[in-house]
């Protein structure tokens, strides 16, 4: 560990460049038009090292929801050629600013060697049970974007898994989403080295194809606490708070494991980039608990963290980092969650749920970001179709 890891008395050291310094690259979990128009985007980057940025359709719905950032386009896309056709609405003005941001992040992007620098952008989650039809968006969306530093976003649903390896193969950047479970993110692994290996034999550069696969961090505990809450005995109650970084810890021993492997190995001595473990949903849920949690207790070289501006601004103003919080803790984690599994509680049935939850959540921001676009364009003098 460096010195700047250590020292968390150095003032001149802001909790944002040492989490960077640990090896950790921060990523926002947003993206709006008005953040590229204002500057936001590139403030965040250049004072709280900000080197990526995800999306969702959370995300791109509550953006269009709010101010008039997209009254321009919506305008543009009320008339001809597009004539208020909502579909092809929401894909140009989802794509339109994940290329902006894209462009803003290419210095990141070749600084690094084509690592950070990259911005993400989801498939239609209604696609998440339709593995062809998510492999041929992907392909669209990529050439849409036309920008090396985009990440297309497929869920680890089973049917998203092959669609991953044929993306990959095809030597586009994935950024795999909603896995809650270590079975499940066992099997994005393997689909991530198939994918590459497909991607070697076709003949792409594989220096240049990333990977993140996004493991879900607060979501875990919001669920298993409201059934150690039910429970109720003294031995339950204790262990709130604790499934998720646990889970996270688990997930991270899995990827050391297979990272280690002469299977990757081989893709690493033909140039490849490991998928690194992304923690997301990194926003702390429960007011009781310290809003920089999810940071704090997932510090290890090596990751992404996705952070919401909140969880970003309360961890740039008073983050804790003191040491790597992961490598080695296996055991412990293991610990915690058979403790867990004794008080009845299935961590499987629980990631299950989420996995369903997740898809489900997303679905209906997509249609919530149909139904705000479609709006939009009637207010500009479209034709709604």
């Amino acid at each position: 560990m460096t010195d700047s890891t250590t020292d968390s008395t150095d003032e001149h050291v802001s909790p944002t460049q040492r989490l960077s310094e640990a090896g950790v690259a921060i990523w926002l979990d947003d993206l709006s038009r008005e953040r590229l128009r204002t500057g936001n985007l590139a403030q965040l980057i250049s004072t709280k090292n900000v080197v990526g940025v995800t999306t969702n359709p959370t995300i791109f719905a509550a953006a269009l929801a709010q101010g008039d950032a997209y009254d321009g386009i919506l305008a543009e896309l009320a008339g001809p050629p597009n004539n208020g056709d909502v579909e092809a609405a929401v894909e140009r003005i989802t794509t339109d600013d994940v290329r902006d941001a894209a462009d803003l992040l290419r210095p990141v992007y070749d600084a690094t060697g084509a690592v950070d620098g990259r911005v993400s952008i989801e498939v239609d989650p209604r696609l998440a049970r339709d593995t062809t039809a998510t492999e041929a968006t992907a392909v669209r969306l990529w050439e849409t974007v036309d920008r090396p530093n985009v990440m297309i976003k497929i869920p680890a649903t089973a049917e998203g898994l092959p669609a991953i390896t044929s993306t990959l193969a095809k030597g586009i950047s994935v950024n795999v989403t909603l896995i809650f479970s270590l079975p499940r993110y066992r099997a994005v692994m393997d689909a991530f080295l198939a994918g590459l290996e497909q991607a070697r034999a076709a003949g792409h550069d594989l220096s240049v194809i990333g990977s993140v696969a996004s493991f879900f961090v607060s979501r875990v505990d919001a669920e298993i606490d409201k059934r150690l809450s039910a429970i109720g005995t003294d031995e339950a109650l204790a262990l709130r708070g604790q499934a998720a970084i646990a889970n996270a810890r688990l997930a991270f021993a899995a990827y050391e494991e297979v990272f280690a492997s002469e299977r990757w190995a081989a893709l690493q001595a033909a140039g490849a980039q490991p998928q690194r473990p992304l923690w997301a949903s990194t926003g702390v849920k429960d007011p009781s608990y310290r809003d920089t949690m999810y940071v704090d207790e997932l510090v290890v070289a090596g990751v992404v963290n996705t952070m919401p501006e909140k969880t970003l601004d309360a961890f740039a103003d008073h983050g804790i980092v003191l040491a790597d919080t992961v490598t080695g803790s296996g055991e412990q984690a293991a610990t915690v969650i058979a403790a867990i599994e004794a008080q009845g509680i299935s961590i499987d049935e629980v990631t299950a749920q989420l996995e369903d939850e997740g898809v489900t959540k997303f679905e209906v921001s997509w249609d919530e970001l149909l139904t705000t676009t479609k709006t939009g364009l009637a207010g500009a003098g479209g034709v709604e179709r």
